[in-house]
């Protein structure tokens, strides 16, 4: 059974087990395993713990290995690849008693005082933040605003306060970003209908599971506030689909990019 979790800022504490462990515990889930994008938060808080406060993360790329029990703790092992004056490089791999179920890289820039260019900018078609189709669950507070057509959007924020920690805003990030890409892949397979039309559910036709998972975070934004996550579809081959998504502050600040590779496989028997 998972440990009761009522905020961010708590699921984020983890407890150190020796030089560069640390272990952190997990609420329970509905749908059995262990949420891909807690295991990548908590991973990246690692990380952090490790590094120098006046570095900020930029970009992190992780591989899920095996699904998580939410109860058993998961042990989270840092490696300290390299510490640049600019830049620091760590490696954090999640375990269970068996084996590894996340291997997670992820690099720290110091801040610089250099030229902002913003390219990207925020959907016209998304209505105001906070708006949309309440499907909250957990921590995380989803309001959503499309799904279909090769695309899953949706105002997210999760359960705060988080005060104005840098640390826990990235993580809370990363904790969401992992949230629409399945259902982003999905709206590019013909199958997808029959779930919509309430014929099927998605587990009766597909077997869907996060893969990689690269985020790029640009600019700082409160992650306790709501937050556009928009995901389009890239296609699918292979059993496999991949999304790209951009994540913005309500006003129009673009915070990160998120590329994720999905299994999206149609169940034979």
């Amino acid at each position: 059974m998972g440990s009761p979790v009522e905020d961010f800022a708590t699921l984020m504490k983890l407890e150190p087990h020796g030089s560069d462990v640390f272990v952190g515990l997990s609420p329970d889930y509905s749908w059995g395993r262990v949420y891909g994008g807690q295991v990548i938060a908590q991973g990246l808080r690692a990380a952090m713990a490790t590094v120098d406060p006046d570095h900020l993360v930029h970009s992190v790329h992780a591989y899920f290995i095996r699904g998580g029990n939410s109860d058993e703790p998961i042990r989270f092992e840092v490696d300290r690849i390299r510490n640049g004056r600019s830049f620091i490089t760590r490696r954090v791999v999640a375990r269970q008693s068996e084996g590894a179920i996340l291997n997670l890289s992820c690099s720290f820039q110091v801040v610089e005082d250099q030229i902002d260019v913003q390219e990207s900018s925020l959907p016209t078609d998304v209505g105001k933040p906070g708006s949309g189709t309440n499907e909250d669950w957990g921590l995380l507070a989803r309001r959503v605003v499309h799904r279909g057509d090769r695309r899953a959007s949706s105002w997210m924020k999760v359960a705060g306060p988080l005060g104005d920690d840098p640390i826990l805003h990235a993580c809370a990030v990363a904790y969401a970003s992992d949230d629409l890409a399945t259902t982003a892949v999905g709206t590019s397979h013909p199958r997808i209908a029959e779930v919509a039309l309430g014929n099927s559910t998605f587990g009766d036709i597909f077997i869907g599971a996060s893969l990689d998972h690269s985020i790029w975070f640009h600019r700082s934004a409160p992650a306790d506030e709501w937050q556009l996550h928009e995901f389009r579809s890239h296609g699918l081959t292979g059993g496999r689909g991949l999304t790209i998504g951009e994540i913005f502050a309500s006003d129009g600040t673009h915070v990160a990019t998120v590329a994720q590779d999905v299994l999206i496989r149609e169940r034979t028997r």
